[in-house]
């Protein structure tokens, strides 16, 4: 397949040599990945904060399930954000799914491969519409591979945003009542993940906007106010990685529109 450029170009996202480990707590505040010993696999991750996507996907699978890290999150970040071809999006995010499955065979206390696998069904989920998805079952997965990401890593903040989405989706589309008592689904408890988000990495654009979406979702027009004050923030947010700019650029759009 042809893979789209990133739109936003930037050499301070080419981690060469030793500026990706000298960088890698920040770039990985949210997600915790260890820093890997295979400089294979750390040519992945280069491609990935460079935001070479494609690359990513093909060095990472290349370097097996050690590999799968890097290649899940990029296919999973291409899709979200770069990938306009409907059949495609949802291709690459079942692609990264099932290789997320495998990892979690292969690695059961690698926080990632649950937390990707909940990431990409999410994502999967917003593609075929989030009632839709509910009714498959997908959400009980979801949620479970959030819950098991967060057993093993308590300070996953992009685990802890995408539970917060996980309530908030689900009692915007079934409401509270139904969401609650059939999908475990509570306003209160979206809010506290990302709050608990927020102060795990404070720096995080993907956490306001994720936090703006989940209010508006959740508690409408009383929560708006708040909701746009996020997303101004997360503009104003310094983008460390490729993502980031990404995710710099949707809160900026969003406040445009």
């Amino acid at each position: 397949m042809v893979w789209k450029k990133f739109p936003y170009p930037d050499k301070a996202f080419d981690y060469t040599g030793a500026a990706l480990k000298k960088n890698w707590p920040r770039l990985h505040r949210g997600d915790r990945e260890p820093f890997p010993a295979d400089a294979k696999v750390q040519e992945a991750w280069r491609a990935y904060h460079a935001g070479d996507f494609g690359k990513a996907v093909a060095l990472g699978v290349a370097c097996g399930i050690d590999g799968y890290t890097a290649a899940n999150k990029a296919a999973a970040v291409y899709a979200t954000y770069l990938e306009s071809d409907d059949e495609r999006k949802l291709e690459l995010l079942a692609e990264a799914a099932k290789r997320c499955e495998e990892m979690q065979a292969a690695q059961p206390d690698n926080a990632n491969a649950w937390y990707l696998h909940a990431f990409a069904l999410g994502r999967y989920s917003q593609g075929i519409s989030v009632a839709k998805a509910l009714a498959q079952g997908l959400g009980g997965k979801i949620r479970h591979s959030l819950t098991r990401a967060i057993e093993l890593e308590p300070a996953h903040a992009d685990a802890h945003i995408a539970l917060g989405a996980y309530h908030a989706e689900v009692i915007d589309k079934v409401g509270a009542l139904v969401g609650g008592l059939t999908y475990g689904a509570r306003k209160d408890a979206g809010v506290a993940h990302f709050e608990t988000a927020l102060r795990l990495n404070p720096d995080s654009a993907i956490a306001r906007i994720e936090f703006a979406n989940g209010l508006a979702m959740m508690f409408g027009r009383p929560r708006l106010k708040d909701a746009e004050r996020y997303y101004r923030e997360a503009a104003a947010c310094t983008p460390m990685d490729a993502m980031e700019r990404l995710d710099v650029g949707a809160a900026k759009e969003e406040l445009e529109d």
